[in-house]
């Protein structure tokens, strides 16, 4: 077998954290990929440097991973065509918004035999209905798309504290290609073949982080908290028993569903929005400037998203949470009547 190139998508937290994992495994398993890992990053300023420039001779991206050091062998490159053109796996890791049109860029310019993973964690909505975000990916480059996703807080992964994740792939064989080249023995990846599943979870766990993070900003407990989660768990199990044919219960007792939600309601940036929402009284788009340096929160846009086919479906009573989280994040609904929606939950009915 030919070794195999890989290029990441993306340079965020996440893209760089994973980018540490990808460059080591490349170098260390050279009979299975080639050494040089390209990573494409948006071109920005940095205290007058570019931050290409700063992450290719310091090996550090200072701006959204500030003290981890990337192996050397991972190239920040700013062209988009000249980072993926000559790539085997493609590893997307940037917004769920930014996908379309990143890909269209792509389109005709990379291996036709090419294979993508998303790391992405969010649903795609047109008139069409939902798409997941490899079906995105798929559709427009015309390539086999699998994902990971997991209980793996960027900070953690980075500083190499044990984790798990999920990879979900269709196809037999690919699973453990990718297997080989994400597992370390602080991340282990299990592999399962209900890959719509694995992505859902990813979308719609952000969606009860925030629900977290409004039960502690409004001072209560690890009770509640504990109930947030529940019956989070609980939406997303009946969500995806709607709108995903074929989804298996297992698939949430994966690091992807309720080990992710479990990390997320506890230290992810979700919960940190939903706490400064009930603190302050700004806006999503003012937390993000302030809070993540122009970086995007997706649980408000996945929170949107499944908003608008649940009212489609005529299923907005069914899905409490999801909903009260929704207009909270639009400044529509008081904090406080979260708590509300808890008590009352159809749950408890």
């Amino acid at each position: 077998m030919s070794k195999k190139s890989v290029c990441i998508v993306g340079s965020g937290n996440w893209g760089s954290a994973i980018a540490k994992i990808l460059g080591k495994n490349a170098k260390d398993r050279s009979d299975q990929f080639e050494t040089c890992v390209k990573m494409w990053m948006y071109e920005e300023m940095v205290d007058g440097r570019k931050l290409t420039e700063i992450v290719n001779t310091e090996h550090e991206n200072v701006k959204y991973l500030p003290g981890v050091k990337i192996p050397e062998n991972v190239v920040a490159i700013p062209d988009l065509i000249k980072a993926s053109e000559d790539a085997d796996i493609l590893i997307f890791v940037l917004p769920h918004q930014f996908v379309a049109k990143t890909c269209e860029q792509m389109k005709g310019k990379i291996k036709p035999s090419a294979i993508a993973v998303s790391l992405i964690k969010g649903v795609s909505i047109d008139d069409s209905g939902m798409r997941m975000i490899s079906n995105v990916i798929k559709e427009v480059l015309g390539i086999e798309c699998c994902a990971l996703m997991g209980a793996n807080l960027a900070g953690e992964v980075a500083q190499e504290q044990f984790c798990e994740t999920t990879i979900g792939c269709a196809v037999n064989g690919t699973g453990e290609l990718l297997k080989s080249l994400f597992e370390t023995p602080y991340f282990r990846c299990s592999v399962v073949t209900d890959q719509a599943t694995v992505e859902l979870c990813g979308a719609l766990k952000n969606i009860v982080g925030i629900g977290a993070g409004i039960a502690d900003g409004l001072g209560h407990g690890d009770n509640t908290k504990a109930a947030v989660i529940r019956l989070g768990l609980m939406e997303m199990i009946k969500f995806s028993e709607i709108f995903i044919p074929g989804s298996q219960r297992a698939t949430f007792f994966e690091s992807c569903g309720i080990s992710d939600l479990v990390a997320t309601c506890h230290g992810g940036r979700n919960r940190m929005l939903g706490e400064h929402i009930v603190k302050s009284d700004k806006t999503v788009k003012q937390l993000e400037k302030e809070l993540l340096k122009g970086q995007s929160f997706q649980g408000p846009l996945a929170a949107r998203e499944i908003f608008k086919m649940l009212k489609d479906k005529n299923l907005i009573e069914r899905f409490p949470l999801f909903v009260s989280v929704h207009y909270i994040c639009l400044r529509e609904s008081q904090p406080e009547e979260f708590i509300n929606c808890l008590r009352n939950h159809p749950e408890h009915i």
